[in-house]
């Protein structure tokens, strides 16, 4: 016996990557439906071989089914997450609405898969940010075995991380360069994106941050430890699929260059590859389509008693969000539901 299992906001990018994955997975799936808002009404998507016909969000009754991965923002999810979960279906929800809420969790499961009991609090569970989510994946081991004591990370968040339109700015743009009469204004970003990097992702905080940043500081705490201290700057840059990351690390405990490497190869969900050569390491091409957090260029950073570098690549549509929703979905399905 599998899940009846809901798509919510099947048509979108992270959405579609949704099914992909339960696909691919081979999620225990009963019985499954996509929905979408009125205007995508009536869209097919793909689930495996079959073919799906989207339904209105708006109308659709939640009764009877036993987990809805929400895909759509955080308008929406304010609206229809809250009647889903009241009628005992468990939300998995990818906005960022409820990543803050105390009584709700926040899950990366290779991370904290323990904290899906707190699911019964509201019914609903929250995905993490796609730039924190690949990162905490990097950090809980070696937090585990030395205690981070402080994080300092640069991003280099690709565009799809702000959706379909702003890949297609960044390919007109991108087009524009080279094509008299084609040139394409920003729109999407507030910069030009083809050709350069934007250190601005979300909005400006009162502090100087922007709210990506804040959100890698509040998350990295909930999800691992509040006394980790974090500091972060977030970058937009031209391309497609794939953040990357230069994680600095500060620990109690001294951790030999080595070890670490060791500790790494060793954990859920990671792939280490770290040659001191020549390409030697994972760039974000090279991580599309791929369910694995890849860290390169474990080094030792003498500048502190205790420190380590490392760089750390994903593919931000699968790990980032889609991929972490549906191992959610399968930690919910293991831990609690138990039906498939």
């Amino acid at each position: 016996m599998g899940y009846k299992v809901v798509v919510v906001g099947a048509t979108g990018n992270v959405g579609r990557e949704m099914l992909n994955i339960l696909a691919e997975r081979q999620f225990p799936v009963d019985e499954i439906a996509v929905l979408a808002s009125r205007k995508s009404l009536g869209t097919e998507v793909s689930f495996g071989d079959k073919t799906l016909t989207t339904k209105d969000l708006a109308t659709f009754d939640f009764t009877g089914w036993d987990m809805a991965l929400f895909a759509v923002g955080s308008e929406a999810t304010k609206e229809y997450a809250p009647k889903a979960a009241a009628t005992g279906c468990v939300v998995i929800d990818n906005s960022s609405l409820y990543r803050y809420d105390p009584e709700i969790p926040l899950i990366v499961p290779e991370v904290n898969p323990d904290a899906i009991t707190m699911y019964s609090n509201k019914n609903i569970i929250a995905n993490p940010n796609c730039s924190t989510a690949q990162m905490v994946v990097a950090l809980k081991p070696i937090h585990d075995r030395a205690k981070i004591k402080r994080v300092v990370v640069s991003t280099y968040q690709s565009v799809s991380g702000s959706g379909k339109d702003a890949i297609d700015e960044l390919w007109d743009q991108t087009k524009g360069m080279y094509v008299p009469g084609q040139e394409k204004a920003p729109k999407v970003y507030p910069k030009q994106i083809a050709f350069n990097v934007i250190p601005h992702i979300d909005v400006f905080l009162d502090s100087g941050d922007t709210k990506e940043e804040w959100k890698m500081i509040v998350e990295t705490k909930k999800i691992i430890d509040p006394s980790i201290k974090v500091t972060a700057t977030c970058v937009r840059v031209p391309v497609f699929v794939g953040h990357s990351e230069s994680i600095n690390v500060e620990t109690e405990e001294f951790l030999d260059e080595e070890e670490a490497r060791d500790i790494l190869r060793e954990s859920p969900g990671i792939l280490v590859v770290d040659k001191r050569e020549d390409g030697g390491y994972v760039t974000p091409v090279e991580c599309v389509g791929d369910f694995a957090t890849f860290i390169s260029r474990i080094r030792q950073d003498v500048t502190v008693e205790n420190g380590l570098n490392m760089w750390c690549v994903s593919d931000n549509l699968r790990k980032g969000a889609a991929l972490n929703a549906v191992q959610i979905a399968e930690l919910l399905g293991r831990r609690v539901l138990k039906k498939g």
